[in-house]
């Protein structure tokens, strides 16, 4: 009688919801378990002495503490990595704790980073106000596509470079590729938020970046139940040969220790990041949370159809609609990012776009409150569809001509379409507009 065929562990090379499904996982010997338990431990028992040391100093990345690394957690992580191509990665609390994470990795005080302006509203009052009194600089750079423009902002003290693959709420798409060679032709890192990409529409790595953040909170975890962040190593900068600065990464430590480079290799930023940044200010993901995205993880690809095809449908039907100004929506020939969304998403840029009302606060208003199947809600990519004013709620501390220049008018209305029937959100939208003009 033949032995029956080991189960596969090693996924490389097999398509994108094969891994979404299965990436990451390990056998679980003692119970044969199929689904990764929920290890819910703080800290895990020393073998030996020797075993000990060896896990504090790096040599034996075994279990030490559910702040640097928990089984259920490294599940997700796994996938991830597997998902956008990279060396490595670490999950935490939030998509703000990893943009934290990531970016105060690369910069310390009298630093300096360049960002896209149009980023999502709360990574700007992080940089604005918690990066300011770390006394880290964000200065925001307004037409990507301007090369001059990047001339004049990159410093000798600028130590990263920050965008977003589709900025909300005006899916004004970035074009990764342009921006990572000029990342590269002065040795900057790339860190690309790819929150409402996904690594389904869009793996930065491929067109350049070096480490990629989500909030995993969206569409990765996709039910809207998770809270969750994720920082994403490319493993391709090559931190020795930078002219900038990141000893972190390329220092020894500890007399005895070798640096995170030598010893880590492409997965230097990682684990510099787990034993160092997240270790010392702690922003660990719960093993339920770790749990709840890789699950969510294994119907990405599923979901990510249904909302695209829906988003796509529902835009179009907006430009038809004479109570509606303008459609942000980059899948749209009238849209000034349009041969770019085609070129890189295949004229499907992500679900989550913005539109607006005629009427201006007042039609807002009214299209806000008469809306009956889409929530009145902030928050992206659940399986649920959204609507948000911006201009009164995630944008309402910025100036009136900071709001000008990011285009968020006083009738903008953002959407985050979910998994409902196209037919009933249209409609949705259709009785709400009557009430609104």
């Amino acid at each position: 009688m033949s032995e029956p065929a080991a189960p596969t562990l090693d996924w490389e090379g097999y398509g994108f919801a094969t891994r979404q499904v299965h990436a990451g996982e390990a056998e679980d010997l003692t119970h044969g378990a199929r689904i990764t338990p929920v290890h819910l431990s703080a800290a895990y028992r020393f073998a030996s002495f020797q075993e000990a040391a060896d896990r504090f100093s790096g040599a034996d990345l075994g279990h030490l503490y559910s702040r640097n690394a928990n089984p259920t957690n490294q599940v997700a992580e796994r996938r991830l990595a597997s998902l956008e191509g990279g060396s490595g990665a670490l999950v935490v609390g939030s998509g703000q704790a990893a943009i934290t994470m990531a970016l105060l990795g690369l910069a310390g005080e009298g630093e300096h980073i360049i960002s896209t302006a149009s980023i999502y509203s709360g990574t700007r009052v992080l940089f604005d106000r918690s990066f300011r009194r770390l006394g880290v600089t964000v200065e925001y750079l307004w037409d990507p596509s301007d090369e001059d423009e990047w001339e004049r902002l990159i410093r000798p003290e600028t130590k990263a470079i920050f965008t977003e693959t589709l900025p909300n709420p005006k899916n004004d798409v970035v074009d990764i590729a342009a921006v990572a060679r000029i990342a590269d032709r002065h040795g900057i890192p790339l860190v690309v938020d790819n929150t409402i990409g996904t690594p389904f529409l869009i793996r930065p790595f491929e067109h350049g970046a070096h480490i990629v953040v989500h909030s995993a909170t969206k569409f990765l975890s996709g039910h809207g139940a998770n809270l969750a962040g994720a920082i994403v190593d490319g493993g391709t900068f090559d931190w020795a040969a930078s002219d900038r600065p990141y000893p972190g990464i390329t220092a020894t430590p500890f007399s005895t220790h070798a640096s995170y480079v030598d010893a880590f290799g492409p997965r230097a930023f990682e684990q510099y990041l787990r034993f160092g940044i997240a270790n010392d200010t702690g922003p660990a993901l719960s093993p339920l949370n770790g749990f709840l995205l890789h699950q969510g993880m294994e119907t990405l690809s599923v979901r990510m159809r249904q909302h695209i095809a829906s988003a796509r449908e529902i835009a179009e039907w907006l430009e038809g609609q004479e109570r509606v100004e303008s459609v942000d929506y980059a899948g749209l020939p009238s849209h000034p990012q349009h041969a770019l969304a085609v070129r890189d998403y295949g004229g499907l840029p992500g679900s989550v776009f913005s539109f607006t009302v005629r009427g201006g606060a007042e039609g807002a208003e009214r299209f806000f409150d008469a809306l009956r199947v889409f929530s009145r809600m902030t928050n992206i990519g659940d399986t649920r569809s959204m609507a948000l004013h911006p201009a009164t709620t995630t944008h309402s501390g910025f100036t009136q001509e900071t709001r000008d220049r990011l285009g968020i008018a006083d009738g903008l209305i953002r959407l985050s379409i979910g998994l409902e029937d196209a037919a009933d959100l249209i409609a949705d939208l259709d009785q709400a507009l009557r009430v609104a003009v």
